[in-house]
Formats: C-alpha cells, structure tokens, sequence
C-alpha cells in the first residue's frame, strides 16, 4: 500500500495540480470569461492557420461587396475577395468566451441578430454596436436563430424564443416545446456523470462543493510532496550542521494535514476522479447513448422536456415546419403550436454537437458535426457524404470524430463552397481553389479564452503534441491511478491508527 501511495502519487501530483486548478475556471465560464491568452504562447496546434479552430463558423451576404463572417473569431465585417476585414464585435462584452457567436439571422425587415454564449443579440448598423435582448436566464446560451415573415425565433439550449422582429426593441417570449410522442422522462447518462462530476446537478451549491474538493486536491498535492522530499533534505541539512526545527515543523504539519484531509474526503474525491474518467474517449464511447432517470430534485430533474437537450434549428421552406436538432435527434417543429415529431431519418451527428445546419436545395440539408458533412433529406434514408459523394455507411462502435471535423461553412461569392475543418481549417468543396488566408488584424485580434485553454488542460489535449493521440489515455489512466493513491492511503492511515490503539492498549495493560 506505502509503494502504491507514494511513487504514483508522486507522479499523479503534477497532473492532479493541473486538473484542480483548470476545473475550478471550468466550473466558473461566465466570471473568468474576460480573461484571454495569447494563442503564441501555446503549442502550434492552437495557433490559428487557414481558418482552423473553429475561427469560422458560417457568412451572411449584405450585398455584392459586404459580407459578414462569424465564429469563434466574434463578428466580422468583410468585402467579396474575403481580405479586407473590420470588426463588429462592440457590446458583446470582453473577452473571447463573449465574441463566440454560433448563429446570425438577418431579417427580412434588415435587422441582424446574433446567438452566443452568454445571450442573443441585435446589432445596430449606425452605431456599429450590439445590443443584448433581454431574455428569461441573462447567463442563457442561445443556440440558433431563424426568421419567418417578420417573425423571430430564438432558440436557446432548453426554450422556443419567438417575436417581432424590431431590432434592439425586440422583445421575445419564451416556449416550451411540446414533447414527442412517446416521451419518458430520462437524460443520457453522459449529461448525469457530467453534472455529478462538476457539481452542477446540484445547481451552485454542488459547483462549490466541487470547487473545494480542487482546492482539496491541490492541498493533497503540496502537502504529500513536501512530506516526500523534506526528510531526505532535513537529512542532507543534519549532515552539514544546519537546525532542522522549522523544516520538521513544516513537515510533521504536512503530513498530519494530509492524513486529516484525505480521510475526511477520500470517498468524495475517488467519486470526483471516477467520473472524471468517463468524459472523455475511450471511456465515453460506451455510455454516450445510454440513458437514465434523472436524479430526483437534481438540475437535470426538469419538467420541461427539452432542458438543455436543444442543439440549432433550420426552417424548412419546403415543408413549412422547423427541423430542430437536439441531443436526442432531429425532430420537425411545427411553427404554430410547437409540436414535435422525430424524423424518421437520422444524419450522423457528432456526440459533441452539431457545428453546420444549412439548406442545400429542395427540402434536404447540410448537416456538419465532427463526425463529418452529409447531405440529408428526412424523408429518404440513404444520407451522403458530402466530400467524398459517396453514401454514408453507419459503422459500429468506434471513434466518436470522423475524417472530417466539421465546424462551419462558408459559401463564396465565386460560388464556391468552403468546408471549415477544426484541423485544417477552409477546405475546398469538390474544388481546388484555396480561401484567403487570415489576416493580420484578425490574428492579433483573436486569442484564446481562459476558459478554452483550461478545457484543453482538464482534457489533457495540450499534451497533444508531444505525445499524439496517446494523450487521450492520460484520462482513465490518470483517474484509476488518482483512485489507487487515495484509496491506498485512507487504507494505510486505517491500519496506522489501528496499530496506535493496539500499541495503547498494551502499553496501557503493562502499566
């Protein structure tokens, strides 16, 4: 148990370091969002080339000569070569988590709103500005947009925002969308482990209670490496004459705090550390489709149907009925009353969501997600990959990203489309011809959030280039051996203690 708790736990100490400190920004977006770092600083993967990262997202033509582009980027504002660009990100707020836009509509009527994380808004042309609309949750994240008529409707991760379009004066009420037919009340298991493992089941409370196990951990941390190295150093000091009273008080209040705080939390961290492992590949591939009853008067214990399952939402002009995307596949939405119905043809969408909803002609679409691009009709059950042209076979059990990472399109004013790939960046569609490549004011203007960058840390994705793919086994390794270091030594403080009593039992009988 002592060779079990001591060598691994050494060398888990630097990666639960990283872990503690990167959740508690993770569980806490919106107060760390006007924080960035410079994307120089980090490995060459996340330096933006060709468009890559997610930089763009989709485009909108105002007229002949300007366009505007959106994406992780924010809004920007650019001519028909897709050269000359100027920034139309005022009043979404500081920072890049702010400018992360996933969705824009522009109206019939001429008004422009956009979707982001922390909220929808509408965009004044004379001021060059936006303004933030007020909604039901000001920290709701708005998914998709899409007008009808002078008719708006938002759509958030759990609710229908429907209006009148009127530009900053827009005001929108809020709908729950109807059930499908069939409806049981569960959630995917991979939302309730994630929940449990954030603290957010159990709304702030929860998420604090996680916060201090971080805090925990980056105690357990320094405290076990201080008892590890400063006998052998408080040794080397003996040696050479030197007092050791400070060093050895240091290290017996190391040692006597990590005992105490270990064992009165051993069971809430290996739950932290197990649920850790399931969040990521491989470990998530297997329960990404299951599903579960919600905890009872837990976040996830919703009456509304669609809490936080809403993913985008498309008018289909063909049909005259919405098709919605959803956590739980794509439904068709009648505009009137809300009423749902599955469809009964499925495009593959990526278990991390869907990047790329767009009409392609006559009642079928583009569907983009990290499993690739298709071109689907909801009526016919044959689906095509749209790069290479050939039909989609579904594949069993595997790898939860395609060839293609899917994070935008953009469709040039030449006609020609482009494929935005999170690795690659603008990729030419059944064409050779290579989109502009990003300019100057956009680079030095795009960082990366805080946030972005302690996701890529938890995930262990920023060991990436120095050990590939591999890095993806950093995950379950990391949360089976974080496992075997705290439940090795609750198991040796158990026996240690025992072995007091016992010793003070004899001592006591001999006197």
């Amino acid at each position: 148990m002592k060779k079990l708790h001591k060598w691994p736990g050494l060398i888990m100490a630097f990666f639960l370091f990283l872990f503690a400190i990167s959740g508690i920004v993770l569980n806490h977006r919106t107060l760390f969002s006007g924080v960035d770092v410079k994307r120089t600083w980090l490995p060459d993967e996340y330096h933006y080339d060709n468009w890559n990262n997610a930089a763009l997202r989709g485009n909108i033509s105002l007229s002949a000569d300007s366009i505007i582009v959106y994406g992780n980027i924010g809004v920007w504002l650019v001519d028909s070569t897709f050269t000359d660009y100027r920034q139309l990100n005022d009043g979404l707020g500081e920072g890049e988590d702010s400018k992360k836009v996933s969705d824009l509509e522009l109206c019939d009527d001429g008004n422009l709103y956009a979707t982001t994380l922390f909220g929808l808004y509408a965009f004044d042309f004379d001021e060059e500005s936006w303004t933030r609309l007020e909604t039901k949750d000001e920290t709701e994240r708005f998914v998709g947009l899409e007008s009808v008529g002078d008719t708006l409707f938002a759509m958030s991760r759990s609710l229908q925002y429907i209006g009148q379009s009127d530009g900053e004066n827009t005001k929108l009420t809020p709908y729950n969308i109807l059930a499908p037919e069939g409806y049981t009340k569960e959630v995917s298991l991979f939302e309730t482990i994630w929940q449990i493992h954030s603290g957010e089941i159990f709304g702030l409370f929860g998420k604090l209670l996680v916060d201090l196990l971080g805090l925990i951990t980056l105690a357990l941390c320094i405290t076990g490496v201080i008892f590890f190295f400063f006998p052998k150093w408080m040794k080397r000091r003996k040696r050479k004459g030197k007092s050791n009273k400070k060093v050895g008080k240091v290290n017996r209040w190391s040692f006597k705090w990590h005992n105490k705080i270990g064992a009165w939390t051993f069971v809430l961290l290996i739950l932290c550390y197990f649920t850790g492992m399931f969040l990521r590949p491989p470990l998530l591939i297997p329960i990404a489709s299951a599903k579960v009853s919600p905890i009872k008067y837990s976040n996830l214990d919703s009456d509304n149907p669609w809490h936080d399952k809403l993913r985008d939402l498309i008018y289909d002009e063909t049909r005259e009925k919405f098709i919605i995307s959803t956590s739980e596949g794509m439904h068709f939405m009648d505009k009137e009353s809300l009423a749902v119905e599955r469809c009964k043809s499925q495009p593959p969408v990526s278990v991390m969501g869907i990047n790329c909803f767009e009409s392609f002609h006559s009642g079928t679409f583009l569907v983009g997600s990290f499993s690739g691009l298709f071109l689907w009709n909801p009526d016919r059950p044959q689906i095509m990959n749209f790069v290479t042209t050939q039909p989609h076979q579904v594949m069993g059990m595997g790898r939860p990203v395609g060839d293609y990472k899917v994070t935008g399109l953009i469709a040039g004013t030449d006609g020609y489309p482009y494929m935005i790939d999170y690795s690659q960046g603008a990729v030419g569609l059944h064409h050779q011809k290579k989109f502009p490549p990003m300019p100057d004011n956009v680079l030095e203007e795009s960082k990366m959030s805080l946030w972005n960058l302690a996701l890529e840390v938890h995930t262990m994705r920023i060991f990436g280039f120095l050990i590939g793919d591999f890095y993806m086994l950093l995950i379950p390794l990391g949360g089976i051996i974080g496992i075997m270091v705290v439940l090795s030594g609750y198991i040796m403080l158990r026996k240690r203690k025992k072995r007091n009593k016992k010793a003070s039992r004899t001592i006591k009988k001999r006197n």
